[in-house]
């Protein structure tokens, strides 16, 4: 399997005292999905936020679809890998003056310089696949939390990219809405993209992640198979976790 992501031996610290990543290195094979957990602080969000350079690291190097990101970055390199990754955050950030399908129109036609014409007919296409294809005339105040976030999803995935990142996608729904985002994601992985998700929802692991790595204080403590993570977690720390979520 080719790998789309290397990361080696990387490091980040947001004061002198503590690092939010310490000596972290993995790799993410092409249409893998990799889901990350760990408890609040662990540095997943840190992580996931540096594939694209929305996070800068202090060492170590990072290669994606065979770009490179150091401490010491090139902007336009960072551009380079911020159109073929995409990025789901926890917050949709919607602009809130745009219809939906201005939403989801506006990077296509501006940054790819595609017609509106073309771009339209994919966002259109999109919102379908997101099931939500009829709320493409509506402002994202007039949609659901669970809505917004498809069409976050179809924001991201209008730009083509070959990789999408999920930054705890589902941690600003009420709990009836998380279903329908994990659905979309769910088949995003059916349709064989390469996708790093950091999340809590541990059924969702179960049923969609190809990897489970866990983090704890900066540091990756265990990576495994969803079946022998949940069922047999080798370390302490890793089954202190599960326990408590499984309260």
């Amino acid at each position: 399997m080719n790998s789309i992501i290397e990361v080696n031996s990387i490091v980040k610290s947001f004061d002198r005292i503590n690092k939010a990543l310490d000596n972290v290195s993995l790799k993410v094979g092409s249409g893998e999905v990799l889901v990350v957990m760990g408890p609040s602080g662990s540095g997943k969000s840190t992580l996931i936020r540096t594939f694209n350079g929305l996070e800068t690291i202090d060492k170590g190097e990072i290669k994606i679809l065979d770009m490179k990101i150091n401490s010491c970055p090139d902007e336009r390199d960072i551009r380079k890998i911020r159109r073929r990754v995409g990025m789901v955050f926890q917050q949709f950030n919607l602009f809130p003056h745009l219809t939906i399908l201005e939403n989801i129109t506006l990077a296509p036609i501006q940054v790819q310089n595609r017609s509106k014409k073309d771009s339209e007919r994919q966002a259109i296409a999109l919102l379908e696949q997101m099931g939500i294809g009829d709320q493409f005339f509506k402002y994202p105040n007039q949609l659901s939390g669970g809505q917004q976030q498809r069409v976050a999803i179809a924001r991201a995935l209008a730009m083509k990219p070959e990789v999408m990142l999920f930054d705890e996608p589902t941690s600003a729904l009420d709990p009836e809405r998380v279903k329908e985002v994990l659905d979309a994601i769910r088949d995003l992985a059916d349709r064989g993209m390469t996708m790093v998700v950091v999340t809590h929802e541990i059924s969702f692991a179960r049923e969609v992640a190809d990897r489970v790595l866990f983090m704890d204080e900066g540091k990756i403590v265990e990576t495994s198979s969803p079946e022998a993570f949940f069922n047999n977690a080798k370390e302490e720390r890793s089954k202190k976790f599960l326990n408590q979520m499984m309260k």
